[in-house]
């Protein structure tokens, strides 16, 4: 394939703000060539995702723009809507951000069928295990090369940019503190746990489960992908869930927070039986038991603002007086190191890490015992994803919270995790890391080598 001259997409010191001004993304040019792979980085709130919406003709909603985008010699920030739809439809794809790599080459494969000229990737090899995500990465590039295809993708992975892309864009904030930076743990309400006294001393024994099964799929194609599973949550204690893509990982923090049926197995919260269905739950125990998603964009409700979306679980579960919910939606923002103003905004309007932290204050509202994570910084800027793991190791000390941290940032999870569960070994159970024989579903303190 010879890589020709003519960019197959221009970016021409493109600006983009919202309509009261608050800038989304700085001045920036790039050209995007045939065969060629172009990442944009930098840190949350910098503005990638939103310069790939802008090279499919979208913007926020009320923003201007201001500059040049041309794809395919087409201004598609000033195409009439049927033109615009068409080029779309025949020339450009934009898979978006799914998690899961089954998921992710399903899209790529949809994506591809209509021959674009332009692939437009969201963060590709977030929440991927280090073998799936390279394997994706090489698929881009050999992609872009055969076909003569013009790639650009947004990702934090330094690893993954390195092996697929050709160029590099780095992106900063358009206005300081957009992004990145430690989140502020230390705004967590005082006194908010429901139970007195320092974590040793409580009674509490957490979430557990004991031969846990599920499985995925319907008819013909339904099969088992978790057999035998146990784990506990202790009160304070952090349990990573590791293994590679589509061992189950998700799928058994849904089991535990009761949106995934178990076909087996039982689970219990403080030594009383838990129901495998959230609907078969008491109000007290969904508040106690909280999932952050790996996709906030996909869990937050697109219609309401971020104060909606914190003000529901305070209403929902009477954790706080009706007069008191905008200055708890405050607390809550300033606990995961957003600002106040934030809270009159929609998901769209915010950056990738902006999202994820507010699924997280989302969770906190309900003031849970169990939290369990998916992926919470696969897809966010080392800054920020060291700021949410401060924010949730503040929490296990301050509140005693239980947590569940699926991860396949094996050096993340060594350093925080107290124990760890590896999902996918042949016989789809889990296994421990840790001295003397593995055994089904065993738990080892951190930092010891693993098991298979």
């Amino acid at each position: 394939m010879t890589v020709t001259e003519n960019p197959t997409a221009r970016v021409d010191r493109l600006a983009i703000a919202l309509a009261d001004g608050t800038p989304l993304l700085a001045p920036v040019s790039l050209d995007l060539r045939p065969g060629r792979v172009h990442a944009v980085t930098g840190p949350s709130g910098a503005g990638k995702t939103t310069l790939l919406h802008a090279l499919a003709g979208a913007l926020p909603p009320g923003a201007r723009a201001t500059g040049l985008v041309t794809v395919l010699g087409q201004d598609v920030l000033a195409l009439a809507p049927e033109p615009l739809r068409r080029l779309r439809r025949h020339r450009l794809a934009f898979p978006g951000a799914l998690s899961g790599g089954r998921q992710r080459r399903v899209a790529l494969a949809r994506a591809l069928a209509r021959r674009p000229d332009l692939l437009l990737l969201d963060e590709p090899g977030a929440g991927l295990d280090p073998a799936l995500r390279d394997e994706i990465a090489d698929l881009l590039r050999e992609l872009a090369r055969r076909h003569g295809i013009a790639v650009a993708l947004a990702s934090h992975d330094a690893a993954f940019v390195a092996r697929c892309a050709d160029e590099v864009l780095v992106l900063t904030p358009a206005r300081p503190g957009a992004g990145g930076g430690a989140v502020r743990a230390g705004a967590v309400r005082a006194g908010a746990s429901r139970t007195s006294g320092p974590v040793a001393a409580r009674t509490a024994v957490g979430l557990a489960a004991l031969g846990v099964e599920a499985h995925v799929g319907y008819g013909r194609g339904r099969r088992r992908i978790l057999t035998g599973v146990d784990l506990h949550l202790a009160p304070g204690s952090c349990t990573g869930i590791v293994g590679p893509s589509g061992a189950g990982k998700t799928t058994l923090v849904r089991v535990l927070a009761g949106l995934h049926p178990p076909t087996g197995g039982t689970l219990t919260l403080d030594g009383a039986p838990l129901a495998g269905s959230h609907h078969a739950r008491t109000r007290e125990q969904r508040r106690r038991v909280q999932l952050v998603p790996q996709n906030p964009l996909g869990a937050l409700n697109p219609a309401r603002t971020v104060g909606a979306t914190l003000t529901r679980p305070l209403r929902l579960h009477h954790t706080t007086p009706h007069e008191q919910c905008p200055g708890r939606v405050a607390e809550l923002l300033a606990a995961v190191g957003l600002p106040a103003d934030l809270a009159a905004r929609h998901p769209h309007e915010l950056s990738g890490g902006q999202r994820q932290r507010v699924a997280i204050a989302r969770a906190l509202a309900a003031e849970p015992d169990v939290l369990l994570c998916d992926e919470v910084t696969s897809g966010l800027d080392t800054d920020t994803a060291a700021g949410i793991m401060t924010l949730l190791g503040r929490l296990r000390a301050e509140r005693g919270v239980a947590l569940a941290l699926i991860g396949h940032d094996l050096s993340l999870v060594r350093e925080h995790a107290d124990a760890v569960v590896q999902l996918g070994a042949p016989t789809g159970r889990a296994w421990a890391r840790g001295p003397g024989p593995a055994r089904p579903g065993a738990m080892a303190p951190a930092g010891s080598a693993w098991v298979r």
